[in-house]
Order: structure tokens, then sequence, then C-alpha cells
């Protein structure tokens, strides 16, 4: 496997369209509640694309396969938001791949620490989560549906 990393964007390109596959999948997992509902931590162009954030498009055989974005919380903190793998990738290491991008690229933006979310309905990313080393933490973010809240040092 080997996955090419491109800066994307959140609203256009193949960033959206993974975007766009991801909030479709969690509405039919979390029984229709969006990723952008009103009650959901934003996570949109203004929070993800630059010069506020940065979101990345993971392509394997030139095909888009994952994406992930990095939000800025406070000075030194940052958000790992809108991770995502097609599903016909998943179980292979993609997302660990992904998730070593966007703490990589966290670290080149400046930040030491970065913090995720995950529901109940998805133990395969809280198991990655927790294997990649983020401990649980407090709900930093007011997400309705995660269960699991986690942070990791960077430095």
């Amino acid at each position: 496997m080997s996955i090419e990393f491109r800066e994307g964007r959140i609203d256009s390109g193949d960033g959206r369209l993974l975007e766009r596959a991801m909030n479709e999948e969690m509405a039919v997992v979390y029984d229709g509640k969006g990723l952008d509902g009103a009650d959901m931590p934003t996570a949109g162009p203004a929070e993800l694309n630059p010069p506020a954030g940065r979101f990345i498009v993971g392509y394997e055989d030139g095909r888009a396969v994952c994406c992930g974005g990095i939000k800025r919380l406070a000075d030194g903190i940052c958000e790992l938001k809108r991770m995502y793998v097609v599903p016909d990738a998943r179980g292979r290491g993609v997302a660990r791949a992904l998730l070593v991008e966007l703490e990589g690229q966290a670290r080149a933006l400046g930040y030491s620490v970065a913090r995720l979310d995950t529901g109940p309905r998805q133990p395969a990313a809280r198991h990655l989560y927790e294997s990649a080393g983020y401990a649980p933490i407090g709900n930093f973010n007011a997400n309705p549906i995660a269960t699991f809240f986690g942070e990791k040092r960077l430095t």
C-alpha cells in the first residue's frame, strides 16, 4: 500500500466528494444525525481550509481513498476532523497512514497537542486512536454523538 497525500479542500474536488460520502455514511450509522447539524461542532471550509486549517486527500494509484483535516482550537492545540476512508480501502492500514500524516502536518503547523473524537458506533476508529496513543479526555467540543474524546502530545 502506498498512499500519496496532497493538499485538498473540504468544499471542492476530491475532498468534497469524500466529505460528502462520509456525511452520508455517518447519517446512516447515526440514524439520520448529520455531521453538519446545528448542534454539531463546526468543521467546514472556514475551519479546515487555509489559512485557518488544513485539509488533505490521500490517493492510491491515482484514486482518492481518504481525507482528513486539521482545525485550530487554541495556541498549540488542534483537532483532527473529518477523517474518512472509502469502504473498499479499509482494513489495509490506510486510516493509520492518514492519522500519521495528519499528525505530521499538525506538527509542521506548530501544534504540540492533537485532539479528536469518535462515536459509539465506530469501534474501529476508537481502537485506532487508542492504539496510536490518544488518551481519553473530557468532552472538549460538545459533540453530542461522540463518546470517546482523545488527546495526544505531538512533541
